[in-house]
């Protein structure tokens, strides 16, 4: 059987007419013209699109729907009575045995809308994302739980702000100030440590400031400025299992690792690193304990009797300095001391501090309009 739905205007239609009157169409037609509603309107009506608009009686839905019933077209009285007619003409057919049955197939349920199941409390979708430090869905964003109000009106500084957004709570002032004194000290270390010559080679290249500053970023690690984390947990691994500093130093000598924060290649004992001085100055004043600190001095002790060169840089001073916070505190339990460690929260601190510097290089080198570096062949040894 065939099924035609056909509008109002034009006159394909009556081609099918021609066709059934001809016996060129020998299958059952139910077919039905829709727009007979057009003739309820006082003005002319267009459904739809530019041919879907009568032009005349003959092109009326009721003259084609007339047209193909006085044909031989099975045509309902309206367009709901289709559904009915259309199982009719197919059961005729059925019954006269021209076509056999095939057995309905049950369609599967259609599985229940995500979002419809979710609001009604039937299912729980997973989140791709867990975020346990910040939160932007309220009225303000919030830090840790401090709306961002709260954080200026009780004048909280970029230590406070590290302070709830990478330990997830308030630390005390001496904490933050701190940290703040670590980034103040470690921001820059003048051109030409290789982070810093990075990033003026990356800007005199004509790059951006991301570029600049990663590439600079890109050059910390154990041999610089990446080895805060290390000397924390190699000085809070030995103090903690009760080592001297000469048992501590000729383990790692055995073992083949030059011990993390002891060593500096311009710094001596008769020429100390005044950021050194001036963190376990701040150390000894504000906190409640510093004694990895005071095992560091110790090792550090050692290590001068064999070198004079072996001397606490900046990397051993914040890494015990960052454990006596951690611990003295009374806020942080031996777990999260570690996990903060192992995660490296530290070095994070140094990495925050010296973009500081390698955005200023960044900045310096494009205002003075440096053009692209080349390094000289007389500092280069050429040899084969």
């Amino acid at each position: 059987m065939m099924v035609v739905l056909g509008e109002l205007g034009g006159s394909d239609e009556y081609s099918l007419v021609e066709a059934l009157k001809q016996g060129k169409v020998q299958k059952p037609v139910v077919a039905w013209v829709s727009g007979t509603c057009a003739r309820l309107f006082k003005s002319e009506v267009q459904f739809g699109h530019a041919g879907a608009k009568s032009g005349g009686e003959l092109e009326s839905a009721q003259a084609k729907n007339q047209a193909l019933r006085d044909a031989g077209a099975v045509v309902p009285t309206s367009f709901e009575a289709l559904e009915s007619v259309i199982k009719e003409t197919f059961e005729k057919l059925v019954e006269e045995g021209n076509i056999p049955p095939v057995p309905e197939v049950t369609p599967p349920p259609i599985p229940e809308d995500l979002k419809t199941a979710i609001k009604s409390g039937k299912v729980r979708a997973p989140t791709h994302i867990i975020s346990t430090i910040s939160d932007d869905r309220g009225e303000e964003p919030c830090y840790a739980g401090v709306p961002m109000s709260t954080i200026i009106e009780r004048g909280y500084g970029v230590g406070d702000v590290i302070s709830l957004l990478w330990f997830k709570r308030s630390l005390p002032r001496y904490c933050t100030q701190f940290i703040e004194i670590c980034i103040m000290l470690c921001a820059d270390h003048g051109p030409c440590v290789s982070g810093a010559h990075n990033s003026i080679v990356t800007a005199r290249a004509g790059k951006d400031l991301v570029s600049s500053l990663v590439s600079g970023l890109l050059t910390i690690g154990p041999r610089f400025g990446g080895a805060i984390d290390d000397a924390a947990r190699y000085f809070k691994d030995a103090y903690d299992r009760g080592l001297t500093p000469y048992e501590f130093v000729e383990g790692m000598k055995k073992k083949g690792i030059r011990v993390p924060g002891i060593g500096h290649r311009i710094k001596s004992r008769d020429n100390r690193d005044k950021r050194v001085q001036l963190l376990q100055k701040y150390a000894h004043t504000h906190f409640p304990s510093v004694k990895y600190m005071e095992y560091a001095v110790q090792v550090e002790t050692y290590t001068l009797s064999k070198a004079n060169n072996l001397v606490m840089n900046v990397d051993g001073a914040i890494g015990s300095l960052f454990l006596d916070l951690l611990s003295g505190s009374g806020m942080f339990s031996k777990q999260e001391i570690d996990e903060i460690v192992e995660i490296g929260y530290l070095n994070g601190l140094f990495v925050l501090a010296r973009s500081i510097g390698l955005i200023g290089h960044t900045f310096d080198q494009k205002r003075l309009k440096q053009p692209l570096y080349r390094h000289p062949w007389e500092d280069v040894l050429y040899t084969k």
